[in-house]
């Protein structure tokens, strides 16, 4: 008789304070064959902390196609396996969602053992509309990606979720002041769960200038929730000028405005003349 599959423990660890590991999480970590880690020195120091001994299996961004046929293999046979992310909860712009899935087209259990977030944990204490929000993840590094991301973004209505490194903010946030307005209200959080937590409220441009002039602000893991667009309005008027930045590298301003007005409802007059 064949053994009775495994599981895929899909299982959150700390972004910061040890703390915040779950004893269940701890319980499955130390009884699992092995465990798949995004950044298996990263995990060997978590599990050298609470004393876990466990064989660690490298699964990243640029190996998960190849290994998840393998690790599927196992899980059939009848191993449980742990699958943990650097830090917070798996597959949250992190690898692994190859591996779930190919685990459940096997019809493998796949279980999941909640705990931090680092998006979830900000917009809990950003104090911005949480009924309704959109998680973007990281923005593109090249400076034309990112601005056409951005521009694209501007009129969402759902509070905006956005996760940044410390070389990137200061660029960032002065990216989305000129793509969102600079009066748009946002919450950056820093370093959350950490000895140097920050979570900073105000506007996109308040909180450029906060950051620009403050070296210790530039430092850490951030997370930034953004206020989405207030009306139909705001989200008309963003659009255009989206369209509008697009449309006159091939027309003339007037004619990109007229258009751009035209399939976005937006004031011709508030986009011509808007680069």
């Amino acid at each position: 008789m064949a053994p009775s599959p495994g599981t895929l423990f899909v299982v959150a660890t700390p972004i910061g304070n040890l703390g915040d590991l779950s004893p269940r999480a701890l319980d499955t970590l130390r009884e699992v064959a092995a465990i798949c880690a995004e950044d298996t020195r990263r995990t060997r120091q978590l599990l050298s902390y609470f004393g876990v001994e466990r064989p660690l299996l490298a699964l990243h961004e640029h190996n998960e196609e190849a290994m998840a046929e393998r690790l599927v293999e196992r899980l059939a046979a009848g191993d449980s396996l742990a699958l943990v992310s650097d830090a917070g909860t798996p597959l949250v712009s992190d690898p692994g969602y190859r591996l779930v899935r190919a685990a459940r087209q096997a019809g493998i259990k796949v279980s999941p053992l909640p705990g931090p977030c680092a998006a979830i944990a900000a917009l809990s204490v950003a104090g911005l509309a949480s009924d309704r929000f959109a998680f973007e993840g990281f923005l593109p590094a090249k400076e034309g990606a990112r601005r056409d991301r951005l521009q694209r973004l501007a009129g969402e209505p759902r509070t905006q979720v956005f996760y940044e490194s410390s070389h990137r903010i200061e660029a960032t946030l002065a990216a989305l002041a000129e793509a969102f307005g600079g009066d748009r209200p946002a919450v950056l959080a820093r370093e959350l769960t950490k000895l140097f937590e920050t979570v900073l409220d105000g506007t996109l441009a308040e909180l450029r200038d906060r950051v620009a002039a403050d070296p210790d602000q530039r430092r850490g893991e951030f997370v930034l929730i953004v206020q989405g667009a207030a009306d139909e309005a705001e989200a008309q008027l963003a659009e255009g000028k989206r369209l509008y930045a697009r449309l006159s590298e091939h027309l003339p301003p007037s004619a990109a405005a007229k258009l751009a007005a035209e399939l976005s409802g937006a004031p011709r007059k508030a986009l011509y003349g808007s680069e």
